[in-house]
């Protein structure tokens, strides 16, 4: 994603009405309020009601919270990297992902806002009520599955929120590189941001340079070699 210049203040105007405006823009606490009590509630559904047993659910929603992780690093890779050749799908990249890579600081849309999130999520959770029935006979693991990865989300977004908005600790201090990088260097690269592990598998890690690191430190990151998605298209 190329841009001429990112901007670590202000954030950029993705529609001309007011209203869809509006939708494009939340806060953690909202989407904490939307899906911590229904995943909650599925889960307390599935043991009382389901009848699985607590070590199943936990398995079962362990294995979905790092399915999660690998659907993070090809979603960030292909579907908010693609390159769009026509005009409609460079827009719906820029306000998917590329607005936010010319605004990363924009702490407004680091979540998902509840409107598209709430449709995503049914569409999420049909998806593995149908996986689950088509599978097994009977859709009710995806009382388990469903809350394991929307948990994964969850923790993804709280992480990209806490890069752009805070310090590093010290032990993620390789999240924070990483992603930073990402966004002022190697767009390219990086694509993990509540891990780094796929990236290792990948190769897609950002190249560790010692002198660069310190330069970048003392100068701040640049931006460097963008893809060919541009910013251009904005209501």
């Amino acid at each position: 994603m190329h841009f001429e210049k990112i901007h670590n203040k202000g954030q950029a105007r993705l529609f001309k009405s007011d209203l869809l405006e509006s939708l494009t823009k939340t806060r953690p606490w909202v989407i904490y309020s939307i899906y911590l009590p229904f995943n909650a509630w599925l889960l307390y559904y599935s043991h009382t009601k389901l009848a699985f047993s607590v070590p199943f659910i936990a398995g079962l929603f362990f294995a979905a919270l790092l399915s999660w992780t690998l659907f993070e690093y090809f979603a960030h890779r292909y579907l908010f990297h693609y390159e769009a050749k026509s005009k409609i799908g460079q827009r719906l990249v820029y306000i998917f992902h590329g607005n936010h890579h010319e605004y990363p600081r924009d702490r407004m849309r680091l979540f998902m806002p509840p409107v598209p999130s709430i449709i995503l999520a049914a569409v999420v959770f049909g998806l593995i009520y149908a996986v689950s029935f088509i599978s097994t006979g009977t859709g009710s693991y995806a009382c388990i599955f469903f809350p394991g990865f929307i948990t994964g989300y969850l923790a993804y977004v709280s992480m990209h929120y806490a890069i752009h908005a805070y310090a590093p600790p010290k032990p993620l201090k390789a999240i924070w590189r990483n992603h930073h990088l990402h966004h002022y260097k190697y767009p390219e690269k990086g694509f993990g941001v509540s891990s780094t592990f796929w990236d290792i598998i990948f190769r897609t890690v950002p190249r560790n340079d010692d002198e660069e690191n310190k330069s970048n430190e003392s100068s701040g990151y640049k931006p460097g070699r963008f893809s060919n998605t541009t910013n251009t298209l904005r209501s």
